[in-house]
């Protein structure tokens, strides 16, 4: 990470409000508030603010839009209708992952791709690369927008308070352009990150603090709260999402990950690398991201802990893992060699001196 931390916002905010601050991709972030596990718990049982203002906000426009996204895109963006949000992520040329992101269809000539913190700059530099053939118009907006997401089971019924437009039947993967608390053309999304529901409110920076305290007097009577990023970290990970540096990287393949639902070969689409992940999603792979639930007591698998067989042989490692608050067990994800992926198989984790035994288990941990 860079020595250069930035801010956002809401930092006053949060340093008001007592959180921890941490350097997080780059940015200085809450990772917590009040605690870890009542911050989760929160978001799975009423509704949680988390600030993710350091996410980064790419446009492309033009009458070449589409086909460039669908270039250095997994997904089939031709799929995609006006207000509709698709998982995506960007194949590299060797067999990896640049980055995962989210394709927003504004119109046929303009979408938006929301990427994460800490690749702003590699995810930028990339396209404007790959743009080189295409002629598309893109524009950096990362530094412009703040961005809030309003996670929970109330969250949508909170915030219907604060306008005038239907949101609480709106479907998951889905936004719209709407005033919200007083602000002309806010984008409202339902993409979610935490498998509790809500919605992300993008906004320029100058109205950033009237949306805030906004949203949190509109939650007031649902019991939101503020969560920071050792939450969000947990929700996502019982959800089996994946977290770019973790599941995902510039070595591990969609296939390897078990993102093959968002790499489409449909023979309209061509993208970056297509015909070696085709070839991979045909042969098969011989390692595969997967899900562990420990069964022996005494640790909690961490990233990059060794994972091994029966005879202590190495297998794989530990992507991510934590103590699951909603569940009540230690649970990872793990990428393996593919002969012990099946659902069912024990495997070892080696935490500190002791191999501890764990299974193969089907994500989402969380049913909700």
């Amino acid at each position: 990470m860079s020595d250069i931390v930035k801010k956002t916002v809401f930092t006053p905010k949060h340093e008001a409000l007592g959180a921890k601050m941490v350097p997080f991709a780059g940015f200085y972030m809450p990772v917590q508030y009040e605690g870890l596990i009542a911050e989760h718990l929160t978001v799975r049982n009423a509704v949680g603010v988390f600030d993710v203002s350091h996410m980064g906000e790419i446009y492309v426009r033009g009458p070449k839009a589409l086909e460039f996204v669908q270039w250095v895109s997994s997904n089939d963006t031709a799929a995609l209708v006006d207000g509709k949000v698709q998982y995506c992520c960007f194949p590299n040329e060797t067999g990896g992952i640049v980055d995962d992101f989210l394709t927003y269809r504004i119109s046929q000539d303009e979408y938006l791709l929301v990427v994460n913190a800490a690749n702003i700059d590699k995810d930028w530099n990339w396209l404007v690369k790959q743009n080189e053939k295409f002629g598309a118009q893109l524009y950096n907006a990362s530094d412009e927008i703040s961005q809030l997401a309003v996670q929970g089971p109330l969250a949508l019924k909170a915030m219907q308070k604060l306008t005038d437009t239907p949101i609480t039947d709106m479907e998951y993967y889905t936004f719209k352009f709407l005033t919200f608390a007083g602000v002309e053309n806010i984008l409202l999304s339902t993409t979610g990150y935490t498998g509790s529901g809500g919605c992300e409110i993008y906004f320029p920076h100058k109205d950033a603090f009237k949306i805030w305290d906004a949203v949190f007097e509109a939650g007031k009577e649902f019991g939101i709260k503020p969560i920071g990023l050792g939450a969000r970290d947990t929700l996502r990970l019982e959800m089996g999402f994946c977290l770019y540096g973790h599941e995902i990287n510039d070595t591990t393949s969609p296939i390897e990950a078990g993102l093959g639902w968002i790499t489409k070969f449909a023979d309209h689409k061509n993208f970056i690398n297509k015909a070696a992940l085709l070839k991979q999603k045909q042969e098969g792979v011989s390692r595969k991201v997967v899900g562990l639930e420990m069964l022996d007591k005494g640790g909690i698998p961490r990233q990059d802990y060794e994972v091994v067989d029966s005879q202590g042989n190495k297998i794989g490692h530990i992507c991510s893992g934590t103590q699951g608050p909603s569940l009540g067990k230690a649970i990872a994800t793990a990428i393996i060699k593919t002969e012990f992926a099946k659902l069912g198989t024990e495997v070892f984790v080696k935490i500190r001196d002791k191999a501890l035994k764990a299974v193969v288990v089907k994500m989402p941990f969380y049913k909700g």
